[in-house]
């Protein structure tokens, strides 16, 4: 597999210059924007996502599987004006590679106006419109196809971790509860086998996906703090 880390290697050449000219500025918004509660329950429910996927791919793999250890930044576009993505939990298994969404919301999940949005009704009764964690991910997964094998499956889910949220059976399976995880993580497995499908070599994909990806914190926080400043909204017409 050493033509995949070919592959990639330009990508690693604009990381470096990314590093050295933002290096400054991720420093200074590492420390200077405040955490808001809103993230604070974010982190919760992902430290619980994280638990589980771990558990969930050590019942299913024993050792034969890499989760990376919190969030981490996709170098999915360089030289334009948002080149980086962030991943929740990114899990490479012999029988797919995992691009995580986690959503610790409240209320009752529906589906949008399309399949780029979702409904959440709150305890209120008040509705709001919400971009799809599906929706979310698709670029990221699009540039993961696009250059790593394709005979390695890459797959998008979205888990909602919140005892307080209801999601509808409307919704597409790849949106589930923590409760729900393990047996989709099992499912896949046995359809991957069933299909003959080529068993990823898991040391291989994580040097390669490693290669295309930015994990320190202050390169995180900088993006973050970037999206707070361009959110993007959801309109819908019903």
């Amino acid at each position: 597999m050493h033509w995949i880390i070919l592959a990639v290697a330009a990508y690693t050449a604009w990381r470096f210059v990314s590093k050295q000219t933002g290096a400054r500025v991720a420093r200074h918004a590492s420390r200077s924007v405040p955490t808001l509660r809103s993230e604070q329950s974010g982190d919760e429910g992902e430290a619980n996502v994280q638990a589980e996927l771990r558990a969930a791919l050590s019942w299913l793999c024993g050792d034969d599987f890499y989760l990376h250890d919190g969030p981490l930044l996709l170098n999915h576009a360089p030289g334009t004006e948002f080149p980086t993505a962030e991943v929740d939990h990114l899990a490479i298994t012999p029988f797919g590679i995992l691009v995580v969404e986690t959503k610790n919301w409240t209320g009752r999940i529906m589906p949008g106006c399309d399949d780029s949005s979702i409904e959440r009704v709150g305890a209120d009764g008040h509705s709001e419109a919400r971009r799809s964690p599906l929706a979310q991910n698709r670029s990221k997964v699009r540039f993961l196809r696009s250059i790593l094998p394709a005979v390695w499956p890459v797959e998008s889910i979205a888990v909602f971790p919140n005892t307080n949220c209801e999601l509808s059976p409307q919704l597409p399976v790849n949106l589930m509860g923590i409760d729900d995880l393990r047996q989709w993580l099992r499912t896949r497995k046995a359809l991957h086998e069933q299909r003959g499908g080529v068993r990823i070599n898991v040391h291989s994909a994580r040097a390669a996906l490693l290669t295309l990806a930015e994990t320190a914190p202050a390169a995180i926080e900088q993006h973050r703090e970037k999206v707070r400043k361009n959110p993007k909204k959801v309109t819908c017409t019903y």
